[in-house]
C-alpha cells in the first residue's frame, strides 16, 4: 500500500488523528479528497469517516480546534459540517447501506471501513487514507481505484446494476465525472446506466438539476450531454432537448441534426464563457425547432418563429427541471428571443435604425448576446465562418458607437409621463401611452436625438394631431423634470 502521510501533514489531520485514537475510534481520510490528490487538483472539502460514532468525533474535534471552527451538527443523517481556516470538513460514521425498491433513501446501519468502501459511487471515490497512529498516511485501496485514476476510468465498485439501481442518481455523476474529467465510463458500467435509465424518476428534480449544471459547467459540456442522450437518460430527465436529434429528409432536402448543432453551440461557447447561465441560453437558443419545423418544396426546410416559440417554452422547462424562476430565467428567456437578431445584422447592410432597436432590446445583456451569435456560427464552411466574423465585428463596432452617439442602452423615455399628463392635463391612459410610444420610435428610427428638448417638441407636436390641449404654456415646459437619458 502506498504511503500518503506527506499529504495528511497538515496540522488539521494531526488534530483529527489525535482526538479520534484519544475516543478509541478508527479515522480515515476518503472519497473526492483523496482522488483529487491524485489528480493535483485543490480541495478545500475533506470527507472523514469514523469507525464510530462519527457526530460525538466531530464535537471532540471542533472543541480542540477552539474560536475559529464553525461546526453544525446534523443528528438525523448521523452527519456533521466544521469549516476552519477555509477547510470544510465532513464527518460521518462508517456506515452499509440497504435501498427499497422506490427510494433512494437508504436504511442504514454502523459498519466497518470496508463497509463504507462498499456502498460508495466509484472506485476512485472508494480509496481512505488512514489517520490512525498505527498506519498514518497508509492509502487503503480495495477496488483499485489509483489504477482506474491512472486509465481515467469511471467504474463501481460493486456489480453496477446494484450501485445505480440503489442509488440512481450515481448514474448522473458518472456522466459528470466523465465531463469534468475527462474520464471514460467503463462498459459494464455503462450498459448498466442504459438499463436501469428509467430509475433515475426516482430522483429529485433538484438533485438532477444540481448534476446537470456541473455537466453544463465542465470544461467540454457535449461530452457529457452525448452520453445522456446515448444512454437514454436525456430522453427522461430532458425530452425537449433530446427531441432536436435526427435528420429528415424530403425530395432531396434535409436539415442539419439541431441536437448535435446545438452541443457544437455548447462548446464554443463554454471555450469564451463559464457564465453558467448563458451556457444555459446556447442549450436552449434552438430548442423549439422540432415544433416549428415544416417543409417548403421551394425554400426547403424552415423553422420559422422558433426564437418566439422558444422563448415562451424557457419558463416551463425551468420549472420542469427545477431551474431557478427568478432573473436568471429572464435572462436566458432573452437570450433566446433576441440570438437571431445579430446574426441578421451580420447578413445585410447595418442602419443605425436596427442598431438601436438592438441596443434597446437588450440592454446591458448585449455583450452576452453577442458572444452567444459569435458561438452559434458552427458551418464547416470556412470562408462563409470567416464572413460572419468579420461582419460581426462590423456589428459590434457599430454598436458602440450608437450606444456612445445615442445612449439607448437600459434606454428611459426623456420625457416621462408624468411631464405628458402635465403638460396635455390627462390622466392615466391610452393616450399617455401612444405619445411615449411615438417618441420611443422617433428616437429608435433616428428621427430626433434622445435629449428632453427634441423629444418634448415631438411630444407637443403628436399630443396637438390627437386633439390634445396644453395645459401648460410652452416656456413653462422646461422647468418640468423628467427622467432624462441614462448615462452610459
Amino acid at each position: 500500500m502506498e504511503d500518503m502521510s506527506s499529504y495528511v501533514s497538515n496540522p488539521l489531520f494531526r488534530t483529527i488523528s489525535k482526538v479520534c485514537s484519544d475516543l478509541g475510534l478508527e479515522t480515515y481520510v476518503i472519497g473526492g479528497f483523496v482522488r483529487d490528490l491524485f489528480l493535483n487538483r485543490k480541495s478545500k472539502d475533506i470527507d472523514i469517516v469514523v469507525v464510530g460514532d462519527g457526530l460525538e468525533a466531530a464535537k471532540h474535534v471542533a472543541r480542540k480546534l477552539g474560536k475559529g471552527a464553525e461546526a453544525k451538527y446534523y443528528g438525523q443523517f448521523g452527519t456533521a459540517m466544521i469549516a476552519h481556516k477555509g477547510w470544510n470538513i465532513e464527518f460521518v460514521g462508517a456506515r452499509k447501506e440497504s435501498y427499497k425498491l422506490f427510494s433512494r433513501k437508504p436504511e442504514v446501519e454502523e459498519g466497518s471501513l470496508q463497509d463504507d468502501q462498499n456502498r460508495r459511487d466509484f472506485t476512485i471515490n472508494a480509496m481512505a487514507i488512514s489517520l490512525n497512529p498505527y498506519d498514518y498516511g497508509l492509502l487503503l485501496d480495495p477496488f483499485n481505484g489509483l489504477t482506474d485514476l491512472g486509465q481515467k476510468t469511471i467504474r463501481t465498485p460493486l456489480d453496477a446494476d446494484i450501485t445505480y439501481s440503489d442509488d440512481p442518481l450515481r448514474m448522473m455523476r458518472a456522466i459528470r465525472f466523465s465531463a469534468q474529467l475527462g474520464f471514460r465510463i467503463e462498459q459494464a458500467s455503462y450498459e448498466a446506466i442504459i438499463r436501469n435509465r428509467n430509475r433515475i424518476r426516482i430522483v429529485s428534480a433538484e438533485r438532477i438539476a444540481d448534476e446537470l449544471n456541473k455537466i453544463v459547467l465542465s470544461p467540454v459540456p457535449s461530452v457529457g450531454f452525448k452520453l445522456l442522450f446515448d444512454t437514454g437518460l436525456l430522453h427522461v430527465i430532458f425530452p425537449e432537448m433530446a427531441a432536436l436529434q435526427g435528420v429528415e429528409t424530403i425530395n432531396g432536402k434535409s436539415h442539419k441534426d439541431n441536437f448535435y448543432h446545438t452541443l457544437e453551440v455548447l462548446d464554443n461557447l463554454a471555450r469564451l464563457s463559464d457564465d453558467l447561465w448563458l451556457r444555459w441560453s446556447a442549450i436552449l437558443h434552438d430548442i423549439a425547432k422540432p415544433p416549428t419545423k415544416k417543409f417548403d418544396p421551394q425554400a426547403g426546410w424552415t423553422f420559422h418563429g422558433h426564437e418566439f416559440r422558444g422563448a415562451r417554452m424557457v419558463p416551463r422547462i425551468f420549472k420542469q427541471l427545477r431551474l431557478p424562476q427568478n432573473d436568471r430565467m429572464k435572462f436566458v428567456q432573452k437570450m433566446v428571443l433576441l440570438h437571431l437578431r445579430p446574426i441578421v445584422l451580420a447578413q445585410e447592410i447595418v442602419t443605425d435604425s436596427a442598431i438601436r432597436r438592438l441596443l434597446f432590446d437588450a440592454g446591458d445583456d448585449i455583450d452576452a448576446l453577442m458572444t452567444l451569435c459569435e458561438a452559434d456560427i458552427t458551418s464547416k464552411n470556412e470562408y462563409k465562418v470567416k464572413k460572419y466574423r468579420d461582419n460581426f465585428r462590423l456589428v459590434r463596432d457599430k454598436l458602440k458607437e450608437i450606444e456612445a452617439k445615442d445612449r439607448i442602452r437600459n434606454w428611459q423615455p426623456p420625457v416621462s409621463g408624468e411631464v405628458i399628463m402635465e403638460v396635455f392635463g390627462l390622466k392615466p391612459g391610452k393616450e399617455v401611452g401612444i405619445i411615449k410610444t411615438a417618441i420611443r420610435e422617433a428616437i429608435l428610427d433616428g428621427i430626433i436625438g434622445n435629449n428632453f428638448e427634441e423629444a418634448f417638441g415631438l411630444m407637443r407636436k403628436q399630443g396637438l394631431e390627437m386633439g390634445l390641449h396644453i395645459v401648460k404654456e410652452p416656456g413653462e415646459a422646461p422647468q418640468i423634470k423628467s427622467n432624462g437619458p441614462l448615462p452610459l
